[in-house]
């Protein structure tokens, strides 16, 4: 490519990325640093924080436990209606999160289809709870595990596995010690990802769970909260959100990358 042709697409580039971080900028360029300090030590945010945590890491584990074999099953490709079947499943990445929330309600509240049964048979209710946080966010983060798992296992190298049920080692040994070990790398990144989309689920957590302080109120709920009463606040946990989620894309850039760059040099 020519230098001219090369400057062009780097002046093309600059556009869209300016775009993307403008907001971030703006977010820092405006947040209160004198009150940094009094606003982030308050205990309404450190139990915000806390819980937001707590459920996102919650969620994070069901989706891994539940998404890695739902993964694997997918990347067969070789079930019946497995496109309806899958498209069902990653369905709500593509879902606004309040329809998802409503969704829940009607599929998990005291009425619901699953949620009647729970309350009558276990007394166990729910939305407006910590669990029914945990639930929202689950059910938003897992499709983005199951994608990039799915992705994982089809390009995996079969013949590894193969080799080892000719040697005669059981499908489970065979897949705990021969299969996942070679996908560590997009296991891992596959984590991150659904862990950062709990992190920040918001439409469906506040449709199931609602926003009840030191139950279901979220960082991003909290957000939305104080934006309406204090703006400085609100930018504040903003921020704290943008540096958890940078710190994860960042060590999770450093993990992906390491495989390539050790292959390089070989």
């Amino acid at each position: 490519m020519s230098l001219a042709r090369r400057s062009a697409v780097v002046a093309l580039a600059i556009i869209p990325a300016t775009f993307l971080t403008l907001p971030l900028v703006a977010l820092l360029a405006r947040a209160p640093w004198q009150r940094a300090g009094a606003l982030l030590s308050s205990g309404a945010v450190v139990q915000s924080l806390r819980l937001t945590i707590i459920c996102s890491l919650t969620a994070t584990v069901l989706s891994v436990l539940g998404g890695l074999p739902l993964s694997w099953v997918l990347a067969k490709r070789n079930l019946p209606l497995l496109p309806v079947v899958r498209a069902l499943i990653i369905l709500p990445v593509v879902l606004p999160p309040v329809v998802g929330g409503v969704a829940l309600l009607l599929a998990f509240g005291r009425n619901g289809v699953a949620g009647q049964f729970l309350d009558r048979w276990f007394g166990v209710r729910l939305p407006f709870t910590t669990a029914g946080a945990i639930l929202a966010e689950t059910f938003v983060a897992m499709p983005f595990f199951v994608l990039s798992m799915e992705g994982a296992f089809a390009t995996a190298d079969q013949r590894l596995s193969d080799v080892a049920a000719t040697l005669g080692a059981p499908p489970l040994r065979t897949f705990t010690s021969v299969l996942f070990p070679s996908l560590r790398t997009p296991f891992f990144a596959a984590a991150v990802l659904a862990w950062a989309r709990a992190l920040g689920e918001f439409g469906a957590t506040i449709t199931f769970a609602g926003s009840f302080p030191g139950v279901s109120q979220t960082m991003p709920l909290s957000v939305y909260r104080e934006f309406e009463r204090d703006p400085e606040a609100a930018i504040m946990l903003s921020l704290v959100l943008v540096v958890l989620s940078l710190v994860v894309l960042v060590a999770t850039g450093r993990r992906a990358f390491s495989p390539l760059k050790k292959s390089s040099t070989r």
